[in-house]
Order: structure tokens, then C-alpha cells, then sequence
């Protein structure tokens, strides 16, 4: 039994149903067929709940199995968040003292209930956008703003990811979660979907093990380790205020 594709019959997004890998196993679909970028079914299923399924003796590369290790934390950490709303900037390398000098911005006092009510008042005006959280986490720091897309903004990330990597994530109430890539000054990805089915560009473990976690993925794409969820949920290491400037040319 295959698909259209003539590939395995199976879906990514199946491992999560055990009673249907058995059932599409029954009707005879082959795990062993090669599904996206070098990724059987068989061989991803290494990867979740539904491992014992096949051959016992198979096994994930060292360097894999370390990958798969780190989300199951990773996502223990962060959490079933409510991300509506929520814009992110994970960055690799960096910490809040270096990132507030490459954005020349300044710490403030924050009170999350009285920006809240700005927010309500003017939700894209100056003091709603160019306010922001940041936080330092083991291998590097994060930008967040859980009412607004400041720290996506183009001329935030691109600040933030010189000489490194930065992973940005928007949670747009209105289309989904809208994810870029930004390495060196240059936006070398955007339109993303951290959190939805793998595909032909991008990391298939790192998608097939993330999926429904876009945050977490944001953190594991740059390498960031936190211990907590705070850097989202709050109370952030500092509140921050950007110039007012063009962020989008």
C-alpha cells in the first residue's frame, strides 16, 4: 500500500495515533520506503511513541538520538502555551546586555498590566511595538512580546543576528504562525511554519519533532536551552525600549 506518491502510505503526523500506524501496518503499507529527504516512516518512527512497532534492533545516529532527547525537555519546559498574539526572537550566542547594544535600546520599568491597556488603547502604536521583554537562557538570549510582532520586525532580527543565528517567530492571530530565519544581517528565510508537517527544505527530525510546538522549536532551532518557560510566560530579566526608527526597510 502506498500513496499517490508511490511513497509509504504513511503520514507524518500518524505517529501520534499508534491504533493507526498497527492498522495501516495490517493493510500492508511499507515503513521501509523512503518518504521525505532520506526519512522512511520506519526510520522516523525511531523518533516517537511508535518505535517498538518495527525493527527492534534499528536505531537513530547518536547525534539523532541527542536531537530527539533534547525535545522531549525542551518541550516539557516550554509548555502548552497560549501563543496568540505572541512575536519571538530567539538568538544563538548572544546575551541581553549585547543585544540591547546592537538594537541601542534601553531598559524600562515594566508593568505588564498597564502595557496591556496600552495595547487595548493603540495595538500597533509606538509604546505598544517598541516595547519588549528579554531574557537570557543557556546559549543565548530571547526577545518576546506576548501582544505584539516587535521583536520580528525585520530590522530587529537583523540587528540581532550578526555574526550568528536568529530564529523569529509571529503568532498572527489572523493567518497562523509565521516564522523566518535570519543569519548574519540577511533574512535568508521567511513565511515559515515552525510547528506544522515537515517538507522537502526544511529539518525533517527537527519538524517531525516539533510539531504543534512552534515555540519550542524556535528555541531548539538556535540552540537555546532554557530551564524555564519564563522567557515567554514572564517575569522577564528586563524590559526593554527601542528608538523610534524605521524597522521594516
Amino acid at each position: 500500500m502506498t500513496d499517490d506518491g508511490g511513497r509509504s502510505g504513511f503520514g507524518w503526523h500518524r505517529w501520534t495515533d499508534l491504533d493507526e500506524v498497527r492498522a495501516r501496518l495490517a493493510e500492508g503499507a511499507d515503513p521501509s520506503r523512503g518518504m521525505m529527504s532520506g526519512w522512511s516512516p520506519e526510520r522516523s518512527a525511531l523518533a516517537s511513541e511508535a518505535s517498538d512497532l518495527f525493527d527492534p534492533g534499528a536505531s537513530l545516529a547518536p547525534e539523532e538520538a541527542a536531537v530527539v532527547a533534547e525535545s522531549r525537555r525542551l518541550i516539557g519546559v516550554i509548555g502548552d502555551l497560549h501563543t496568540e498574539g505572541l512575536g519571538i526572537a530567539c538568538v544563538a550566542d548572544i546575551d541581553v546586555a549585547e543585544a540591547l547594544s546592537r538594537l541601542d535600546a534601553h531598559i524600562v520599568a515594566g508593568d505588564l498590566d498597564r502595557m496591556m491597556a496600552t495595547w487595548a488603547e493603540d495595538p500597533v502604536g509606538d509604546d505598544t511595538i517598541l516595547t519588549m521583554w528579554a531574557t537570557d537562557v543557556p546559549g543565548g538570549c530571547v526577545l518576546a512580546q506576548p501582544w505584539g510582532y516587535g521583536p520580528t520586525m525585520h530590522g530587529v532580527t537583523k540587528a540581532l543576528s550578526v555574526r550568528t543565528t536568529c530564529y523569529a517567530l509571529y503568532a498572527n492571530p489572523k493567518s497562523g504562525n509565521q516564522g523566518s530565519i535570519i543569519r548574519d544581517g540577511e533574512i535568508i528565510a521567511w513565511d515559515m511554519s515552525p510547528g506544522g508537517q515537515p517538507d522537502e527544505q526544511g529539518d525533517v527530525l527537527m519538524s517531525h519533532l516539533y510539531r504543534h510546538h512552534a515555540v519550542a522549536y524556535c528555541f531548539a532551532y538556535v540552540g537555546l536551552r532554557p530551564v524555564d518557560n519564563r522567557a515567554v510566560t514572564g517575569p522577564p530579566d528586563a524590559w526593554i525600549r527601542l528608538p523610534v526608527r524605521d524597522y521594516w526597510s
